[in-house]
């Protein structure tokens, strides 16, 4: 079992940067592909970054070269620094523990961009 804790949402103007953090315990963290997803109103949930626990990325096209996932197991934490921020970031971002087939997900933290 494991239990995942996003931090760092809230109200950002366009341009502007944020770091979302997920701290997840109850099982070996290393172990777990680690993943970003978002959801806006009306819309499906949907990938925004991966990191595998090898420490391999995958990023959706529109946040390339504005996002960064990263992962300290040491701290158990997985990031999501995001730069250059646009009105249609604007979601849910909910943090993600993936080891087949254990599936776990955290409860969503809420990033604005807004001028």
């Amino acid at each position: 079992q494991v239990q995942l804790v996003e931090s760092g949402g809230g109200l950002v103007q366009p341009g502007g940067s944020l770091r979302l953090s997920c701290a997840a315990s109850g099982s070996i963290f290393s172990m777990y592909a680690m993943g970003w997803y978002r959801q806006a109103p009306g819309k499906q949930r949907e990938l925004v970054a991966r990191i595998t626990s090898g420490g391999m990325t995958n990023y959706k096209d529109s946040v390339k070269g504005r996002f960064t996932i990263s992962r300290d197991n040491a701290k158990n934490t997985v990031y999501l620094q995001m730069n250059s921020l646009k009105p249609e970031d604007t979601a849910v971002y909910y943090c993600n523990a993936l080891y087949y087939p254990e599936d776990y997900w955290g409860q969503g933290t809420q990033v604005t961009v807004s001028s």
